[in-house]
């Protein structure tokens, strides 16, 4: 069972873009419907954290407007900071759902126990990712991966009871 989800930012939660203001000013974009996937997990009692390579204070923002539990950012080795969130939480690699779309993904998805890429992954990752998504990075891949947990784990219902 799923407990843990494991968000790479930039490629994944972004579409990859990193746009900079005369002032060197960082802009990202977040797709909201990826938002309303992640705080739906969360408000199922589920844990959610970002693990990324490059550091922001927009990404920051947005994982305390979600509720993220886990923020790690300017990550050299990814699957350390999993290993080391998965003791604290008392899980395995089984209890977790990974997306990452480049090669400093690679361990973490090769471990974790059902990983995802987005469409537009790279080559290599789609080679080991157990599911490809049909979005693309910053286009609902979040979503489309939440959702394909939900359907498979039959927790649909839980997740509209949400909303009703």
């Amino acid at each position: 069972m799923i407990k843990l989800l494991v968000f790479d930012v930039d490629g994944c939660m972004t579409n990859g873009s990193i746009t900079y203001s005369n002032d060197a000013e960082e802009y990202k974009s977040f797709n909201v419907k990826d938002g309303l996937a992640i705080a739906s997990w969360i408000k199922m009692g589920q844990k959610c954290a970002i693990i990324t390579g490059r550091s922001s204070k927009i990404v920051e923002k947005r994982a305390k407007e979600l509720g993220i539990s886990y923020l790690f950012q300017g990550v050299k080795s990814k699957i350390k900071i999993l290993n080391e969130i998965l003791e604290s939480e008392k899980l395995t690699y089984e209890n977790v759902a990974a997306i990452g779309d480049d090669l400093n993904d690679y361990s973490m998805l090769k471990c974790a126990g059902w990983s995802f890429t987005p469409k537009d992954g790279s080559h290599f990752i789609q080679e080991i990712a157990d599911t490809i998504l049909d979005a693309r990075g910053g286009d609902g891949a979040i979503r489309e991966m939440i959702e394909r947990i939900l359907k498979k784990e039959d927790k649909v219902e839980e997740l509209l009871k949400l909303w009703l």
